[in-house]
């Protein structure tokens, strides 16, 4: 299977995982080690050594070969998801960012002016910037023109298990993008995860399908079997569909060598 490129660094799973909502550090940690994944995201307020049971930093930074990509989780404005930007980069050495700027706590929904101007600031400053954006095909064109190495639309709301609603768009960036399009939000079950790549996605975020799972580990064990599963399948070449019954052998034709 081929690499994930995401500037100059290479993965070769295609699954990320998010970090927030486990029950406890030790679910997380065994989950990410049964995923497989080489890249999480974690947001600033979690790095906070002088409260181990909060830490989540030290306790990632002892998984071998795991990049972290801080978040700006909780920022409102482009000031505030630059500021938690260069702090993240300063505490965690990462040069990536994930930048979500959300002001509205009822939808979470990301702003995409703050986000293309947060983006802008921070692609110009050298970080791997991976916007969480709407499904949006025009803002995500405009997003890889200022820099960022890929663009992350959402399937549907954050933690809704919602699916894919918004794969039409989707389709969209895929089409357009130089860049590598990972959907991130909304996935509730593995077979959603597959068909996210199947349709072309390089990678998926996964965070509340995998945490609010009633067994964690095992459910990230799951995603990155689909995940493998679907990119292979895409690889593979996947037959086209049919307006109308195909036969998969010739019915009668035997029937004219009868003697």
């Amino acid at each position: 299977m081929n690499e994930l490129k995401i500037g100059t660094y290479t993965f070769t799973s295609r699954l990320i995982l998010g970090t927030g909502k486990f029950g406890n550090i030790k679910t997380m940690v065994e989950s990410i080690r049964r995923s497989g994944t080489q890249m999480v995201t974690v947001a600033l307020r979690r790095f906070d050594p002088e409260q181990a049971d909060q830490d989540l930093f030290s306790a990632l930074s002892s998984i071998e070969g795991l990049t972290l990509m801080p978040n700006t989780s909780g920022a409102s404005t482009a000031e505030e998801a630059v500021r938690a930007a260069r702090i993240s980069r300063e505490l965690s050495g990462s040069p990536f960012i994930k930048v979500e700027i959300h002001p509205n706590p009822q939808h979470l929904m990301p702003d995409p002016i703050e986000t293309y101007e947060a983006c802008r600031i921070l692609a110009s400053e050298g970080f791997l910037v991976m916007p969480y954006v709407p499904a949006d095909p025009v803002l995500a064109k405009r997003l890889e023109d200022v820099g960022c190495a890929p663009v992350m639309p959402l399937g549907s709301a954050i933690g809704s298990g919602q699916g894919i609603a918004t794969s039409e768009m989707i389709r969209l960036i895929i089409r357009e993008s130089g860049i590598p399009v990972i959907v991130d939000a909304g996935l509730r079950s593995p077979s959603e995860a597959c068909a996210a790549m199947e349709m072309g996605c390089e990678a998926v975020l996964v965070n509340s399908a995998i945490a609010a799972a009633a067994n964690p580990p095992e459910m990230a064990e799951a995603f990155a079997g689909a995940v493998k599963a679907g990119h292979r399948a895409r690889e593979a070449g996947i037959m086209p569909k049919s307006g109308s019954a195909v036969a998969t052998s010739p019915l009668t034709s035997f029937l004219g060598t009868a003697s």
